[in-house]
């Protein structure tokens, strides 16, 4: 897996701390230790900041070109 600052990518798991889900998309804004873990950027589609959480290589992968954007609404909490 490929990754590198400033690329998308989408969570294969879910980060109940952080309020996010598996098929959420950030924007990588670090990478740790050549990539085994990132810090991550999620935004809603306003561009307001979500979260910048800390993903394990294993929690998300490179945006791909079958991808397809999909949108959920947020629960209050």
């Amino acid at each position: 897996m490929n990754i590198h600052e400033h690329d998308c990518v989408v969570l294969t798991a879910n980060l109940p701390a952080d309020g996010l889900e598996a098929g959420d998309v950030g924007t990588v804004v670090h990478i740790h230790h050549g990539g085994e873990a990132y810090e991550v950027e999620f935004m809603t589609l306003a561009g307001d900041t979500l979260a910048v959480a800390t993903v394990l290589g294993g929690q998300c992968r490179p945006v791909s070109k079958r991808d397809v954007s999909h949108v959920r609404e947020l629960v209050a909490a």
